[in-house]
């Protein structure tokens, strides 16, 4: 009689840290390093639906741009941490999969000057089963949303184009709408125009027109899926300032993430919007985005044959 085979210790989970794989409970840094010390960290996420990553290509090239903002050089190539991401997906067998990579800056050593251009840059990636940002119940109401007190940090002092940890703000307005009842805060500049929440960019429909801000925000590839959908769809769509009057007053408004796709809201600052549920474009534009998903759209396979990782 053949014995099961041995259950496989990376289904919750498959990390990458500098050069070794391992499963994710058993992933970490250095508690010194500056990425933690001092959120000295950039990172982005990309998905896997049906064995399949999503815009997995520009996922890295937005990557090494965020990496370059901040001036970090890991040894990794693009070529090599796209090999890694498929690893850790092959590695756990998952085929929805939510898979972030990261780029830390570490400590610098003894006898040189304390400071980050003396500090080595490294590679941290993991791949878990998928995550979103919305339950099934609160996608099928629409998310509740209010405007934060709290200002996004300027962009000219931390550029949000590259992705980064400094979340302080986003932080604080998710405890205003927490206090609110909402689920999610959306975030202003200091002119008082709509920048973006915690992990997604916001879309206002006013009179069968879109807008979405052109500033402040992460130029989110769930984002420029949307623009493309739209054009596909016919849908007029405009890329601009967005006061936060006119997101107040919108008759739909939905946001667009990595970990959720296309997520229509029903709330705004406690008004109902339509009849209290997703919106007919909003609902329009949602369908699109999982349809299109499903025929492939700028799909890329899953290597599964990389399961054996080459250091365990």
């Amino acid at each position: 009689m053949n014995a099961a085979p041995p259950p496989n210790r990376f289904a919750a989970g498959a990390a990458y840290i500098d050069g070794r794989y391992m499963p994710v409970g058993e992933a970490a840094i250095p508690i010194t390093d500056w990425g933690y010390r001092r959120s000295d960290v950039t990172y982005d996420v990309v998905g896997v639906r049906d064995g399949a990553f999503f815009r997995l290509d520009d996922h890295l090239a937005r990557f090494r741009a965020s990496m370059n903002a901040f001036r970090f050089a890991p040894a990794e190539t693009d070529d090599d941490i796209r090999a890694i991401l498929h690893r850790l997906v092959a590695m756990t067998g998952l085929r929805d999969a939510y898979v972030a990579m990261d780029c830390l800056r570490g400590r610098p050593p003894a006898g040189v000057p304390y400071h980050p251009a003396y500090s080595r840059n490294y590679i941290a990636a993991f791949a878990i089963p998928w995550v979103t940002l919305l339950k099934p119940e609160q996608m099928a109401r629409g998310a509740h949303l209010v405007i934060a007190e709290t200002l996004r940090i300027p962009a000219g002092s931390v550029d949000p184009k590259a992705k980064n940890f400094h979340w302080a703000d986003l932080t604080r307005g998710q405890f205003e709408a927490h206090d609110r009842g909402a689920d999610f805060c959306i975030l202003l500049d200091e002119n008082g125009n709509v920048t973006e929440g915690p992990g997604f960019n916001v879309f206002a429909v006013r009179d069968g027109r879109i807008a979405t801000p052109d500033a402040g925000v992460l130029e989110g590839l769930t984002r420029q899926s949307v623009l493309e959908l739209c054009e596909h769809l016919g849908l007029p769509i405009e890329v601009r300032p967005v006061p936060a009057d006119e997101l107040r007053e919108a008759d739909e408004i939905f946001l667009s993430t990595t970990a959720g796709g296309v997520m229509p809201a029903s709330r705004i600052d406690g008004r109902r919007m339509g009849n209290d549920r997703p919106g007919p474009i909003s609902q329009r534009v949602q369908d699109a985005y999982w349809a299109r998903r499903a025929e492939g759209w700028h799909a890329t396979p899953v290597d599964y044959s990389l399961a054996e990782p080459a250091h365990v």
